[in-house]
């Protein structure tokens, strides 16, 4: 027994992670005037016990942390991968950039620090990897300075330990890396006065635009089409739009191929809104309709909403189930990863796809029996998908990617690996008959696992030389960070807000992404309830996570020159 709760061994280890974990939620459960901070509890939880002399196995524990932020970062991926690339052309570039002057401005108050203080430039490329908490920054400027001095004439041995400073600077600093990045986005929340419930509703608002479904309601007022079929009309001029129902006097139909428009048809229509003027020139005005005036003069149509379970139906398109041809019902909008999507007939269907249809009741129970419409085959969990692409995501993660002077390759590692990929299979996942589709529970079951898993082990790795580092000079080390942290943050925040006018939540993505801060984004999900926040993280992850790391090789080799 005494083994059990003080030993090294695997049982021990997993029963010090558990204990920390345990603690740590508990305690995030407590409020202070409002704010919580999380999981966040269970990184200093662990410090706390590494610090009290309770060691754990570090095979296990590196296993562990690692294997923690793959199904973190992998279970955001597949979150976030439905509305990504929309996400990223409406506002990707700007947030890259932002993200690229964040870390520029932090390798420049590294760079500033170290040539004021005196302290050593290899000491602060560790210290900026735990203020920043980017652990392959840490293990690429390790191995830079190993390769650097082995290739001077210093043995192996002495090189790693002597590599090991970075690592105690990184540990030292790593807590205000995350304390400081949530102290950021509150100190500048009460600042600009952020409401973020209004600042919520107007971000759906936005996402409402784009690829996102909109209802309208027009007359058909334009002569060009006066006694035209709906399928010439759409087929001559083409866009992204679905006519749902059409209104010939008193009487309502459900359009097919053959439908005829008349002057002065009313047209009940789904689309974009960016497509809202250019279909108000090819019909007519919009008219005061509400849709529930369609709802009370159409006495046989009624509108349902059924789910896709049948896994067969993954990469065909919706034009491919005719099922307005066949079964005269009509699909306005595609709802996926709670995004209203057009139902064009190119879109491509995924498991958990849920379809608003417009029909006869009898016609949509017969496409309710086609597409599934079974609750029960959606809980079943689909984890062959999570984990073919976990490995993937590690190859793809491991492939180094060298540049001319640069003696140690760079790699994306075991979190931008996975990250990527995953959102390229939450997105091109239905194209290719694969089902990618997992219920949110289970997603955010999966994610906090992860983001638990990993705080747990940085904190209990980090714990036992937590308080020797920082008596032996270290406490200035956690200064240092601070600075590294807030500072150009505080800038970043200044000018994402003022120039580049972003929400709130769009702000503790970036943030919380060109850190490469887990904890911060389960901090501002947590706390302010959106998972708009990890779109925007996503978004500038994987750039970030590059430039941390070759930024990092880059200042060790200036430091060794």
């Amino acid at each position: 027994m005494h083994d059990l709760f003080f030993g090294q061994g695997i049982a021990h280890t997993i029963l010090l992670l558990a204990f920390v974990i345990g603690i740590g939620l508990y305690l995030g459960r407590f409020k202070v005037k409002g704010i919580s901070l999380g999981t966040t509890w269970i990184l200093f939880a662990g410090i706390l016990m590494g610090h009290l002399g309770f060691k754990a196995d570090l095979n296990v524990l590196h296993f562990v942390k690692e294997f923690g932020l793959i199904l973190f970062v992998f279970s955001i991926g597949l979150q976030v991968g439905p509305g990504f690339f929309h996400s990223f052309r409406s506002g990707g570039v700007k947030m890259n950039l932002l993200a690229v002057m964040n870390i520029l401005l932090a390798v420049a108050v590294t760079w500033a620090i170290s040539a004021l203080t005196g302290e050593q430039l290899t000491t602060m490329v560790g210290v900026m990897s735990g203020a920043v908490t980017n652990t392959p920054g840490l293990g690429a400027a390790q191995q830079t300075f190993i390769d650097v001095s082995t290739a001077g004439g210093t043995t192996a041995m002495a090189a790693s330990v002597a590599s090991e400073k970075l690592a105690s600077a990184y540990a030292v600093a790593y807590p205000i890396g995350v304390l400081g990045v949530i102290a950021v986005i509150l100190i500048f929340k009460a600042v600009f006065k952020i409401d973020h419930n209004r600042e919520l509703e107007e971000l759906k608002e936005a996402e409402d635009s784009g690829e996102h479904a909109r209802r309208m309601h027009v007359a058909v007022e334009n002569p060009a089409i006066f006694g035209r079929k709906l399928f010439d009309v759409v087929k001559e001029f083409g866009g992204d739009f679905v006519v749902s129902r059409v209104m010939q006097g008193e009487e309502i139909l459900l359009p097919d191929e053959n439908t005829v428009l008349n002057e002065g048809d009313k047209v009940l229509i789904v689309t974009t809104n960016a497509e809202v003027d250019r279909l108000r020139i090819l019909f007519g005005e919009e008219v005061p309709m509400h849709v529930q005036e369609w709802r009370e003069k159409d006495h046989v149509m009624v509108t349902r909403r059924i789910v896709i379970t049948n896994s067969k139906l993954t990469g065909k398109t919706l034009k491919d189930l005719r099922l307005r041809s066949a079964y005269g019902v009509s699909v306005t909008r595609v709802i996926r990863a709670g995004v209203e999507l057009v139902a064009r007939p190119t879109l491509y269907l995924q498991m958990g796809d849920g379809l608003l249809c417009v029909g006869p009741q009898a016609s949509i129970d017969q496409v309710a029996g086609i597409v599934g419409n079974s609750a029960a085959a959606l809980n079943k969990p689909n984890l062959v998908p999570i984990f073919l692409g976990i490995v993937v995501g590690i190859i793809f993660g491991s492939i180094p990617i060298r540049f001319p002077g640069i003696p140690q390759a760079i790699k994306l590692g075991l979190a931008g690996g996975p990250l990527i990929i995953a959102i390229l299979l939450g997105h091109f996942g239905p194209k290719y008959k694969i089902t990618t589709y997992t219920t949110t529970s289970a997603n955010l079951m999966i994610r906090e696992i992860g983001i638990s898993l990993f705080l747990a082990s940085v904190g209990i790795g980090a714990g036992a030389n937590f308080w020797s580092s920082i008596v032996g000079g270290g406490y200035w080390w956690i200064l240092y960070g601070a600075a590294i942290t807030i500072i150009p943050l505080c800038i970043t925040f200044v000018v994402a807000r003022v120039w580049g006018k972003l929400n709130f939540y769009q702000i503790c993505g970036l943030i919380s992404g060109s850190c490469t801060n887990p904890p911060v984004l389960a901090f501002a999900q947590g706390m302010y309830g959106s998972d708009y926040t990890s779109v925007n993280y996503a978004t500038v992850y994987p750039l970030s996570m590059f430039m941390r790391v070759l930024v990092a090789q880059l200042l060790i080799l200036v430091a060794m020159a």
